[in-house]
């Protein structure tokens, strides 16, 4: 095993250590600090003034209407959509969690379960039920959710962006569809003979899209570390968790048209959990799809160091 795992391990057991001394931690605040109520007012006043309003589709779908050639116009439509109901969902529940704690409204279970999770720092179960998947404290979730939501208003604002972020999607397996849509729709090819070919490009500004497929970045390698010079993966560094993935480019090509290469054919998670459950669109909630990556070690090298690509870190 690599020495990274034994840091893998303590981490995860100090996790669960302060997880299990929340679970006892008394609402009462200490003497001279500041009480629950204020505290949880002040963060909830905090995120409330960060939040945008909802994304306008009506205005969204005439700028972007639906196009047979451009299935990306859809896919920021449905993503603006998905996002407005997890929007309103934490604006409605820090408003009201606000007047709660004034008395002007009952503190029901759902608000209790929102004030505790706020006061621990957790994302409230509430948010959860309508939110992408995501393991991170609540400071963090608030940032990477409120970064999401700027993602798409550039998009809008600007147009579709050379260099999509895959990370930033709610539903990334829609976003994946439609790039090879694109492509079948282009060149009249049926979309269930095509895959995506992979190619690792360099760490920099990208003023063009590509003719075919898309460019992405926000990806992060777990168990392993990607060699820029060598062009392959290696094994990790000392003390360094994760290793950000530069951009990559997703080529849609007939499955009988892409060659092979020495790789390891690495799979792509949204959080580290690893797991998720089968949606209703028969997609998982986690895993997003499996990419290949070159590599000049056998698979079974990187099977046990559990190499894995994600779309977030924990933190």
């Amino acid at each position: 095993m690599h020495s990274n795992a034994d840091i893998t391990k303590d981490q995860a057991e100090t996790n669960q250590l302060f997880d299990s001394i929340l679970l006892t931690q008394a609402r009462a605040s200490s003497s001279g600090g500041k009480s629950g109520d204020e505290v949880v007012s002040d963060v909830a006043a905090d995120i409330l003034s960060k939040l945008p309003p909802n994304f306008d589709t009506d205005a969204v779908l005439r700028k972007y209407p639906t196009d047979y050639s451009q299935s990306m116009n859809t896919v920021l439509v449905q993503e603006m959509g998905r996002f407005n109901k997890l929007l309103s969902s934490v604006r409605s529940s820090l408003i009201n969690i606000q007047k709660a704690i004034r008395g002007l409204v009952v503190m029901s279970s759902d608000l209790e379960e929102v004030f505790v999770s706020i006061l621990k720092g957790k994302i409230p179960g509430l948010w959860m039920q309508h939110s992408y998947p995501s393991l991170k404290p609540l400071g963090s979730y608030v940032n990477d959710f409120l970064a999401r939501l700027k993602f798409l208003q550039d998009w809008y604002e600007s147009g579709p962006p050379n260099v999509f972020w895959l990370s930033g999607f709610y539903f990334t397996q829609a976003f994946l569809t439609g790039a090879q849509q694109n492509y079948a729709r282009k060149y009249a090819i049926p979309i269930d003979l095509l895959e995506y070919d992979y190619e690792m490009l360099e760490d920099r500004d990208y003023g063009f899209p590509p003719e075919d497929g898309v460019y992405v970045r926000g990806l992060f390698l777990d168990g392993a570390r990607w060699d820029r010079k060598a062009g392959v993966l290696a094994e990790s560094l000392p003390k360094v968790l994760y290793d950000t993935m530069p951009v990559i480019w997703l080529k849609p090509l007939k499955r009988s048209d892409i060659p092979e290469r020495p790789c390891y054919v690495t799979p792509v998670y949204k959080t580290s959990e690893r797991r998720g459950t089968l949606s209703t669109t028969g997609h998982s909630t986690n895993f997003v799809l499996s990419m290949k990556v070159p590599s000049d070690k056998p698979p079974e090298h990187w099977v046990c160091r559990g190499v894995a690509l994600l779309c977030q870190l924990d933190n």
